[in-house]
């Protein structure tokens, strides 16, 4: 049986230097175990326990280097048979001071000789199937001075408007790219980086998955701004709401995650700060409004200050920032998060006014830009169809030279930037913000090389796009071809391949680039088969020279139910149908009549169930040779349409059990006073519903 015992008395000369100190573990066995308890002065109320396995260390970081004299390692049941006692100047590199091979439990007091700032219990073997558990490790010694810090420690320096980041002392401007690729990824994109004259790359998470991407940046001579999220983050407020103010789980959950790759990472040689939160002050208004808005906004300022005091505790050699897209987050963050070390924020077009807003808040502290590049979506006007009007790759280029001059011009308090985005994808947003799409690099990419870099004398640059236009931009029938024409060319003078992609984003919300149906018809000027989705498509031209490079330019255009000649016999005439939709949060009611309208966004919509259908009575018997249906999404997979002379006894004239949607343009040879579609399949779970139900003579 384990007897208690006050812990032996020092030497004159030795101090109690552990307790208290910031405490870490290679696991604990609980919540209730954490390290902090085996350094917190109770000999018989709190304790340490790891997992059930071997090996296992704990440790704590005693500020600064001391001359090391004793460990006294107080254990609970579950004690160490065989350990090390270990000292390090930096939590990396460790020594062995003094190790225990026959350890039989209850008090242990060692006597060390040497140094360190560090000092750990580095457990081998157990005597039973449980952990290691201490109720107390203490740690005595005396004198010894201060370390200096490890080579790679960051720090903010200075004073008010007249700060510094410096990296092992010397001055640092962060250079940076936000960054996309995967992690299996880096070892293939980081010399790029490197290339650029980048020297940062900002990460949103860290995690299990970060040291690979961290050892690659490392090699390449990058550091990294490793991010922690919290939701409500980016968009702003996607990813969830969280209730600052009551969800202590939460909290403590993410506090103890973020305390864990800390400790993984501190000293890791790549690392630059750490950045807890992404734009989650302004995101919290798409959760909480009003009085409760402050409430939230307060609490979740507070709860980044206890994180990033814990980050302190357990790496005081590098910053504490956290990121938002709204300057107005600042003064919650200067009344609630004191020991963050800088601000963060993201901003686009008017990353210009940050300096203003820092100017006319009194703040004290410094700032990076940790995103911003051209227009974002939604910060332009919309264009002819009522979409966001994308800037050309010319305005996208001079938006990063905008962007950085902004930065650098506030000397003293603005300590650099990560521009917005060092990505791979070749889709919707990829073609927007990245430097590189799908690995061909932009007229962006050497704006940011030019600005880095200092010159982009010898390189070839990519093809330059100028004005495009769509024709007809607001009427291209389905189906069918619609005209494409802009200017190209080349500053090197290289052979330019086109093609010619297509966005459904605001039609389908599918963000891929697909290849379009296209020709040639000479001059910059391309015939392009529309999608039969209706909608509002983007259209891309993308100009290849040879060289890795791509000029890509994008307009919008309308896609509309190809015109049918001759009279619409249905339209305004009396339409029935065997049920429809009246819940206004659908949009409706959605009665059988708004088919035969000629309002091309209103719609007939029936219940979600097989058979229905809708008819419409032509007033007299009328040839009829063709019939346009315009499907909503829930369209009819399995259908026919039939005449008759009484409204009773139906005659077949089409069907069909292929039904994908959109527009059918299908044509008959009957005749009839009344048309019905008699619907027996449904292409998605919900009903039926028609935009448009023409039957033309």
């Amino acid at each position: 049986m384990l007897t208690f015992m006050s812990a032996p008395r020092a030497a004159a000369a030795d101090s109690l230097l552990s307790q208290g100190k910031p405490a870490t573990a290679s696991s604990t066995e609980g919540a209730g175990y954490a390290a902090s308890l085996a350094v917190d002065g109770d000999l018989t109320g709190t304790r340490w326990a790891s997992a059930w396995s071997d090996p296992q260390w704990l440790q704590v970081d005693l500020g600064q280097s001391y001359n090391l004299s004793r460990a006294v390692l107080t254990w609970e049941g579950a004690y160490g048979k065989g350990y090390q006692i270990q000292a390090s100047d930096n939590g990396t590199d460790w020594r062995t001071v003094s190790t225990v091979t026959n350890g039989d439990g209850g008090t242990d007091d060692l006597a060390l000789s040497g140094s360190g700032r560090y000092v750990r219990m580095y457990g081998t073997v157990r005597p039973g199937g449980y952990g290691y558990s201490l109720w107390e490790f203490q740690v005595y010694g005396s004198g010894g001075g201060t370390t200096p810090p490890p080579t790679g420690a960051v720090a903010v320096t200075g004073t008010q408007g007249n700060w510094q980041l410096k990296v092992g002392g010397q001055p640092y401007t962060v250079k940076g790219l936000t960054w996309g690729p995967s992690v299996a990824d880096a070892p293939k994109y980081m010399p790029d980086v490197k290339s650029m004259g980048a020297n940062t790359i900002r990460t949103w998470g860290t995690d299990g998955t970060t040291k690979p991407l961290l050892d690659s940046a490392a090699a390449n001579g990058i550091k990294v701004i490793n991010g922690f999220w919290l939701q409500p983050g980016g968009g702003p407020g996607s990813g969830g709401c969280v209730n600052y103010v009551t969800d202590t789980t939460y909290k403590n959950n993410s506090l103890t995650e973020f305390a864990k790759w800390v400790d993984a990472y501190k000293s890791h040689p790549a690392t630059l700060m750490w950045n807890v939160g992404n734009e989650s002050v302004l995101g919290l208004q798409n959760c909480y409004s009003g009085a409760e808005l402050e409430n939230q906004r307060n609490a979740y300022t507070s709860f980044v200050n206890d994180v990033a005091k814990k980050i302190h505790s357990i790496d005081p050699d590098h910053p504490v920032t956290s990121t938002d897209a709204w300057t107005g987050a600042w003064p919650y963050y200067k009344r609630n998060a004191p020991d963050l070390d800088l601000y963060s924020m993201n901003s686009y077009n008017k990353v210009c006014d940050v300096r203003t807003d820092w100017q006319a808040g009194g703040y004290t502290k410094p700032y990076i830009i940790t995103e911003t590049g051209p227009a974002g979506e939604w910060e332009v006007p919309n264009d002819v169809n009522g979409v966001p009007d994308e800037p050309t790759d010319v305005q996208k280029a001079a938006g990063y030279t905008k962007a950085w001059n902004c930065i650098t011009g506030h000397a003293g308090v603005a300590l650099g930037g990560t521009l917005f985005h060092y990505g791979t994808e070749h889709d919707f947003g990829g073609v927007w913000f990245n430097l590189i799409s799908g690995d061909l690099r932009r007229l962006s990419y050497y704006a940011v090389k030019k600005a880095y870099a200092g010159s982009t004398a010898g390189d070839n640059t990519p093809p330059v796009i100028s004005n495009m236009t769509v024709t007809p931009a607001t009427s291209a029938p389905a189906g069918k071809e619609f005209t494409v024409q802009a200017n190209i060319s080349d500053p090197d003078n290289d052979t330019i391949t086109n093609k010619i992609f297509l966005s459904g984003n605001y039609a389908n919300g599918e963000k891929a680039l697909v290849p379009a149906t296209w020709r040639s018809t000479g001059n910059g000027t391309f015939a392009v088969t529309a999608p039969e989705k209706l909608g509002v498509w983007k259209v891309y031209i993308q100009s290849e020279d040879g060289h890795g490079n791509a000029g890509i330019e994008t307009k919008s255009v309308k896609v509309v139910a190809p015109p049918v000649s001759g009279t619409d016999l249905a339209l305004g005439r009396p339409t029935t149908a065997s049920s429809y939709q009246t819940d206004p949060t659908g949009g409706c009611p959605c009665t059988p009549a708004m088919a035969t309208d000629g309002n091309g966004s209103s719609r007939w919509a029936s219940d979600w169930s097989d058979p229905q259908w809708i008819q419409v009575d032509l007033g007299s018997s009328k040839t009829i040779r063709q019939l346009q249906l315009v499907w909503d999404p829930a369209y009819g997979k399995s259908y026919e349409v039939q005449v008759s002379d009484d409204g009773t006894n139906w005659r077949s004239a089409y069907s069909t059990t292929t039904g994908n949607g959109d527009v059918d343009s299908i044509a008959v040879n009957a005749s009839g006073r009344y048309v019905r579609l008699n619907l027996t399949a449904r292409g998605t779970g919900w009903g039926y519903s028609l935009y448009q139900f023409g039957v033309y003579s």
